[in-house]
């Protein structure tokens, strides 16, 4: 059995239920609601403020499956309590982003600039022209938006000019020298 699958989950204050027929697990907390689409080849049981994911079978898959599940039942009871926050940074000359409504519009360097519409259950703020902060519950969600913010201008390696996450360090290549 896999290693992450055999640590219960403890959810204390958050509503966990499922239904057994359509396999939804719904996660209710104080700031949001995920429902989750638990696979066939998972075991979910629920006691006295635990979740435990076991393989139904012997399988790798099932095994894989079951460890996946608990990383993911544990994200979605850790968003709707607390929530999930990447920082982006925009580095270079004239390089800015601004919120309009339900777009971030990104000016990158290009000949115009890129407007980027913002999915539903997603908060984008600039608290300064260079900053961006993508918050929202779910995990994946999060990271996905920021990955597709980033991948309009990524960091370069020569001046490491682009947009890079808060605290990523850019290795920067020399220069050819004559």
């Amino acid at each position: 059995m896999s290693r992450v699958a055999k640590n219960p989950i403890n959810f204390g204050d958050v509503q966990v239920t499922l239904d057994g027929q359509s396999q939804t697990l719904v996660v209710k907390g104080s700031k949001s609601v995920l429902n989750l689409q638990m696979p066939k080849l998972v075991t979910i049981e629920i006691k006295d403020k635990t979740l435990q994911v076991s393989p139904k079978d012997d399988s790798i898959m099932a095994d894989a499956l079951a460890g996946t599940t608990r990383a993911n039942i544990a994200n979605a009871v850790e968003g709707v309590v607390i929530g999930f926050k990447k920082v982006l940074q925009l580095v270079g000359v004239g390089y800015r982003a601004n919120v309009q409504a339900n777009k971030i519009n990104l000016t990158l360097g290009f000949s115009h600039p890129r407007d980027y519409k913002i999915p539903e259950g997603i908060t984008i703020t600039t608290p300064t022209p260079t900053e961006i902060v993508v918050q929202g519950f779910d995990k994946q969600l999060v990271g996905q938006v920021a990955a597709e913010i980033r991948q309009y201008r990524p960091p370069e390696s020569y001046k490491g000019k682009g947009v890079r996450y808060a605290h990523e360090r850019i290795k920067l290549k020399e220069t050819k020298k004559k």
